[in-house]
């Protein structure tokens, strides 16, 4: 009886594509820096009302104006609150604001560009002249006029920055489509008489994901950026939330008088923020990316 010889595989080299990623995100220390900034921001957002010091809508009215002290840190605004409290609060409002946003942006993007790319024709024409006119207009001016038809509000800040999400949104997945629904795989799915919806969900939005996920991460902090700048402007929520826009605005009165921490630190959130989460989708973009691994 003849034996046959197997060879064993050493399960060192049978890497799935989640420690691949997992292997190449720890490699980049700015995706390491980025990446742990952004999981503390969410600590805090999540833990604001153990974090915060002091209620962030209680005045101190023997520290009106106050500069950073031992009492309070970050100092206080013109109505006695507590900074550091109400940016530990701000940062629950933003990061509300932009993940909600960007998901609604995302969800409604990536449905026409899977309808343009798939099935192209006038549904294409449509929905990319649709993206183009939304294009015409820049991101801040097009989610004011949003915002100014809608009312200022948190929730239709929310709405007008998932309007200016929506084309570019659009605009990357119908590329991939257009690439994605002429592959062999798609083809044989295709001629085995699958039904578009199954062809669209589980064949060709997978192969679409990393860009998303890239330029989802890459819009939570122009969309936070955005919001900020709706606040700052008036067309925000109520002038008394602790948004990181709203406490900017507050600070306006004040700089004039030399009183620089209640801008300068919710002025340096925001950068932070945003920062950290452009740093974030560069390294994601490196590591989904095939063409630019090494």
């Amino acid at each position: 009886m003849r034996s046959e010889s197997l060879t064993v595989v050493p399960q060192e080299v049978i890497r799935s594509p989640w420690r691949d990623f997992v292997h190449a995100f720890v490699r980049n220390p700015l995706a390491l820096a980025s990446g742990g900034f952004v999981v503390l921001l969410v600590l805090v957002a999540v833990c604001a009302p153990w974090l915060a010091p002091m209620d962030p809508m209680a005045p101190d009215w023997m520290a009106l104006s106050s500069p950073p002290s031992a009492a309070h840190w970050l100092g206080t605004d013109e109505l006695g609150r507590d900074l550091l409290s109400r940016l530990i609060y701000g940062a629950r409002i933003s990061l509300y604001v932009g993940v909600v946003s960007v998901t609604l942006g995302m969800v409604v993007g990536v449905l026409l560009g899977l309808l343009a790319g798939y099935y192209g024709r006038w549904v294409d024409m449509l929905i990319m002249r649709g993206a183009d006119v939304l294009f015409a207009f820049p991101g801040m001016l097009l989610a004011i006029a949003v915002v100014a038809i809608l009312g200022p509000g948190l929730n239709n800040v929310i709405i007008a920055v998932a309007v200016f999400s929506v084309p570019v949104f659009a605009r990357i997945v119908r590329a991939s489509t257009l690439t994605l629904k002429q592959t062999a795989y798609v083809e044989a799915v295709r001629c085995a008489g699958a039904r578009d919806r199954v062809i669209l969900l589980r064949h060709i939005l997978p192969g679409t994901l990393s860009n998303v996920i890239v330029y989802f991460t890459l819009r939570i902090g122009t969309s936070i950026l955005t919001a900020a700048g709706l606040s700052f402007i008036g067309l925000g929520p109520e002038p008394d939330v602790p948004e990181w826009g709203n406490i900017l605005a507050m600070s306006r009165s004040m700089m004039m008088a030399g009183l620089w921490h209640v801008s300068v630190f919710p002025g340096l959130a925001i950068f932070i923020t945003v920062l950290a989460f452009n740093l974030l989708g560069d390294a994601l973009r490196d590591t989904l990316d095939p063409k630019l691994k090494s």
